[in-house]
């Protein structure tokens, strides 16, 4: 388990590496996502295998967590744990933090409804921070950690997004006809 002084630590020593060495902090990382049983999805990370689906109402399976979930898991999990990286960095002790991400939906737009666009049409989130710092300190951690949450910044400026649709097409075993093994050999 981190705590405090463990995340100072690990805290400086990163900022020192990608300081000293930009390029150790620039890389590509794949997530895979594979449909299993109509639209329950199998997440696949590193070591990590989760589940997403959306719930029996909708078609799904209800089978985990729906991906707007992981959406505004991902946004308070990166607050959340930035506020507690910073509150160490700048030795601001914290006994509890807790974000809690509200989401305005219009689930008409995920339908092709009204004209209506897919996504949310509006995002909070209220940070609950129990410390014995002055609010000014407290303050600091917060701006600090919100102004260098790369989820945050997702949300705020959205990444150029790229496709690239590859068809696969499974096939049985082919088996070579007489008359193509026949011209195949003559070449």
């Amino acid at each position: 388990m981190s705590d405090s002084e463990t995340l100072k630590n690990s805290f400086k020593r990163v900022k020192k590496l990608l300081t000293i060495k930009p390029e150790k902090g620039q890389y590509t990382t794949t997530t895979k996502v594979r449909v299993r049983n109509g639209t329950t999805c199998e997440i696949e990370h590193k070591h990590w295998t989760f589940t997403a689906d959306v719930g029996e109402m909708e078609g799904g399976n209800d089978a985990g967590p729906g991906p707007s979930v992981l959406q505004r898991g991902a946004l308070g999990s990166c607050l959340a744990i930035g506020y507690a990286k910073w509150a160490a960095y700048l030795d601001v002790p914290i006994d509890g933090i807790e974000v809690d991400v509200e989401a305005d939906v219009d689930a008409r737009g995920a339908y092709g409804l009204d004209g209506i666009e897919p996504g949310y049409q509006g995002l909070r989130y209220k940070v609950y921070i129990d410390s014995p710092a002055s609010e000014e300190e407290i303050m600091n951690v917060i701006e600090q950690a919100d102004s260098h949450s790369p989820v945050l910044m997702d949300f705020k400026q959205p990444v150029e997004v790229e496709r690239e649709v590859n068809l696969v097409k499974r096939q049985k075993e082919k088996v070579k006809s007489p008359s193509y093994a026949k011209a195949s050999e003559s070449k």
